[in-house]
């Protein structure tokens, strides 16, 4: 058995965490979600596991006839991008600062509405002056005005002007090399503003909706639709499914922008071979244990066998594209990243500017205290994390770090 058992009431937790700290209410956390009656077969937890708002940050959430909505979370659609380049570490410039300075240019970063671009405001309906992407955006577009339809207290407004925005927090965009100095462009980022309204309007709903049926849980951030029973769960569905869609399309603009950036200081490079845009933050029904059942993966990647996807570590340590193993006990699941080992604010509290320098040597970016909270101190050991996980994944390539554009 490769997995621990982390002892519980109700189902079981099976947990890849030998070798890495786990706190205890990480530990808490996933026992109060083992023990809803809706859980099957199990719980999975990968080995980046940390605590984290409405569930457990690296857990695998299998449900029956049911969707937890503050599990999935408020960065509906969060995951990670890799795009191979024929660029090898000899054609690099001695400097990278300029071309830091031009990706930060093309990808509007932080928590505002990004760039100049203004929407047209139309009360409960969508802009469609679209800066890229102009069919996915309409189709975009047209399937939000049918869900603020039905549901007016949500906004449309932030749909355009945030598509190809970083955001901001532990975003980022990165350029890489790998184990073959060759050169790679790598981003994380989710479904913005409009996510997150939608991820906390539908939290609301289903604490409410629990509350009228005079269900006792846990913990509240566990209230859940239930499938056929609540009319939210059908408009919820479609709710994530348009944000995890516009999130995928909003790592594939901020791509081309990155992309763009390239060509303009390499302009000889091309495409390489591999390119993976995954989730690791998103929900959708899956066959697991002779069931369909509703897979959350909160800070997870699918890792079925052969499936590419992306685990990052922090910013000064490597990353890694991986080849699932498709492991039935996990779920067919594998870590996110390196995950935290302490808060944000305990991390700017510990750490100091210089050591942050130090940590962050020889990459080109951001050494000031506004990036404290994302210093490589604050992660766990990316190597610790993927030994944990040896029986869920394969490394296939490794990437180090040598610009990092922070939201």
């Amino acid at each position: 058995m490769t997995y621990e058992v982390i002892a519980a009431h109700g189902k079981e937790i099976k947990a890849w965490i030998k070798g890495v700290p786990v706190e205890e209410a990480a530990i808490q956390q996933l026992r109060n979600t083992a023990a809803l009656d809706i859980i099957y077969p199990h719980v999975a937890v990968m080995p980046d596991v940390h605590f984290g708002r409405g569930a457990t940050v690296g857990s695998v959430i299998p449900t029956r006839g049911a969707i937890i909505p503050a599990a999935v979370g408020v960065d509906l659609g969060c995951g990670m991008m890799a795009q191979e380049t024929t660029l090898r570490a000899s054609d690099l410039p001695d400097t990278l600062a300029p071309l830091r300075a031009e990706l930060e240019r093309k990808i509007p970063v932080g928590n505002g509405p990004g760039g100049d671009w203004k929407p047209e405001r139309r009360p409960g309906r969508v802009d469609k002056r679209l800066r890229a992407g102009e069919a996915t955006m309409s189709s975009l577009a047209d399937r939000l005005d049918v869900i603020l339809a039905k549901h007016p207290k949500l906004r449309g407004d932030k749909l355009a002007v945030q598509m190809g925005t970083l955001g901001g927090g532990n975003h980022f965009v990165e350029v890489c090399l790998d184990e073959r100095d060759i050169v790679w462009v790598m981003l994380h980022s989710g479904s913005r503003g409009t996510g997150n309204i939608i991820g906390n309007y539908f939290i609301d709903r289903a604490r409410e909706a629990i509350a009228k049926k005079g269900i006792s849980l846990p913990d509240r951030d566990l209230a859940y639709f239930i499938e056929g029973e609540d009319s939210d769960f059908a408009d919820y569905v479609a709710a994530v499914a348009w944000a995890q869609d516009y999130a995928r399309a909003n790592r594939a603009a901020m791509m081309d922008s990155a992309l763009e950036a390239m060509r303009l200081h390499l302009p000889a490079f091309q495409l390489g071979k591999i390119a993976v845009n995954c989730h690791h933050n998103y929900v959708e029904p899956e066959q697991h244990f002779g069931e369909t059942v509703w897979v959350t993966r909160k800070g997870a990647v699918r890792a079925r066998a052969g499936e590419l996807g992306v685990i990052p570590g922090s910013m000064g340590a490597k990353s890694v594209i991986v080849r699932g193993l498709g492991n039935a006990d996990s779920l067919c699941s594998c870590s996110h990243g390196a995950g935290r080992k302490m808060s944000r604010a305990q991390a700017k509290r510990e750490f100091t500017v210089e050591a942050h320098i130090a940590a962050t040597q020889g990459v080109e970016c951001r050494k000031d205290a506004g990036v404290i909270d994302e210093t490589p101190m604050a992660y766990k050991d990316i190597d610790a994390v993927l030994a944990a996980q040896s029986d869920l994944v394969e490394v296939v390539h490794t990437l180090k770090q040598i610009v990092c554009v922070k939201g």
